[in-house]
């Protein structure tokens, strides 16, 4: 049985601006709410997709335009120049606004008729840190972070992190090498709201489909895991 999800883009505002995210919305209308947050390739097919999947779920789904002060709307594949473009915007982004966006991101969720419940973020690469930090900012109900890189630089603000966190890490990731997981593991360690997972064989970027190195075991399992935990959560 096929389920149907609506879609529109969506204006979110600021304290002196506004800027868009892709909103997906669940068949029955209305429910809890996820923020997800792109990898540094934009709101591209992939993470409209991962919107589309969490609304098939149950979830209004959100996927803020997080490079908008540099680029809005941009969209970019994985490998040659695109990555090169996605490196620059990265590299122009405040860090600190962008947080400041995810929280602006919560706000425009929670003031929706179709939602319902509390407001998660799920973020991936990059994203995976906005989620972290807008947990440590106090933003967001609920934090998923798929291998977040630089989490393991940000622990000083574990303290600040009241919501439940989970992350998720690919074995073979050379970006975010097992010391550093094993740094966040152990910070995060006692925490019966918090969990990690490493996934046997798999790279960075394993949820996507679109890149080389995607896995779908790892892929489903940790949709699986992030489905729980927010169903424990929210």
């Amino acid at each position: 049985m096929t389920v149907s999800v609506t879609f529109r883009w969506i204006d979110i505002p600021t304290d002196t601006d506004s800027f868009q995210g892709y909103l997906a919305v669940p068949k029955t209308g209305s429910g809890p709410a996820v923020i997800i947050l792109q990898e540094i390739f934009g709101v591209n097919g992939h993470i409209r997709s991962v919107a589309d999947q969490y609304a098939a779920d149950g979830y209004v789904a959100l996927a803020p335009d997080v490079f908008w002060r540099v680029q809005p709307r941009v969209e970019l594949g994985y490998e040659g120049a695109d990555r090169e473009k996605a490196m620059e915007l990265l590299n122009k982004t405040n860090l600190d606004k962008a947080v400041a966006d995810v929280g602006a991101a919560a706000k425009a969720l929670r003031a929706l008729p179709e939602v319902t419940g509390k407001v998660a973020a799920i973020g991936y690469c990059f994203g995976g840190r906005l989620a972290y930090l807008a947990a440590a900012q106090g933003t967001i109900d609920v934090a998923v972070a798929y291998y977040g890189g630089g989490i393991q630089n940000a622990l000083d603000q574990a303290d600040q992190i009241k919501s439940p966190i989970q992350f998720h890490y690919g074995e073979l990731d050379a970006h975010i090498p097992m010391d550093a997981v094993d740094s966040v593991r152990q910070r995060f360690a006692g925490r019966k709201d918090s969990a990690l997972y490493v996934y046997p064989q798999a790279d960075h970027g394993f949820n996507c489909g679109d890149r080389a190195s995607f896995n779908a075991k790892a892929s489903a399992l940790a949709h699986g895991r992030t489905l729980t935990f927010l169903g424990e959560h929210m």
